[in-house]
């Protein structure tokens, strides 16, 4: 009974912990301090890099990639490690941080639940917890991201590729697979008004660029 209490500790300490850490949003952050502005307020509203990237151009990006990169792989560290000295799971540790991170990245209780839509934490996550899961995901993201050059597209079908490549590099693992699928429903559940454009055939396509892009294209 002590043991299975303490592992329902653990397991609420890691989503609170890699929660709080996901909140830490880096466009916000970045734009706030450092811009003097809000990305919330420009363009599609979303406070993520692609949002970020067309609004300020490529200039602070990076600060938002380290940010958003750097709070989940702190997250997944501190869920593996924790889980590993209480019941020997690393990945299940690792994948709870990440689900507080992804959490706590898209609905920040510093910024009125209004966050980002978890690509770059989705993109880490996967990237801790297995190679071929990363793999997969990350070559579907930058194939139909460079195909097509819809973000949306590519961060939509690399999600979703994740719970079918865990289901078969977990051994069937109900669990994490379960775990895995809510990560993928999540992160495409915050993709429904690209879905939607992207039907509709109005979704922005990427552009490079390092300075701002006009008011009329930044939608």
């Amino acid at each position: 009974m002590i043991i299975k209490l303490s592992i329902y500790f653990v397991i609420g300490l890691t989503l609170l912990v890699s929660y709080l850490l996901g909140c830490f949003n880096g466009a916000v952050v970045t734009s706030h301090f450092i811009i003097r502005d809000d990305v919330r307020k420009h363009g599609s509203g979303n406070a993520g890099l692609t949002n970020f990237y067309r609004t300020y151009g490529a200039k602070y990006a990076l600060i938002v990639i380290a940010c958003d990169m750097g709070k989940t792989l702190l997250s997944c560290l501190i869920g593996g490690y924790l889980m590993l000295c209480t019941n020997g799971n690393w990945t299940f540790g690792v994948l709870l941080g990440g689900i507080g991170c992804e959490l706590g990245h898209i609905f920040p209780a510093y910024y009125g639940l209004k966050g980002g839509k978890g690509i770059l934490s989705g993109g880490v996550l996967v990237c801790m917890l297995d190679w071929r899961i990363a793999l997969i995901a990350w070559g579907l993201f930058i194939l139909l991201w460079l195909l097509t050059r819809y973000v949306s597209l590519g961060s939509i079908v690399g999600s979703a590729s994740m719970p079918f490549t865990a289901f078969f590099v977990f051994d069937h693992d109900p669990l994490l697979t379960a775990l895995c699928a809510f990560v993928s429903v999540l992160v495409i559940w915050c993709h429904r008004e690209n879905i939607r454009r992207l039907l509709n055939g109005t979704e922005n396509k990427f552009k490079w660029h390092i300075n701002p892009l006009d008011t009329d294209e930044n939608k």
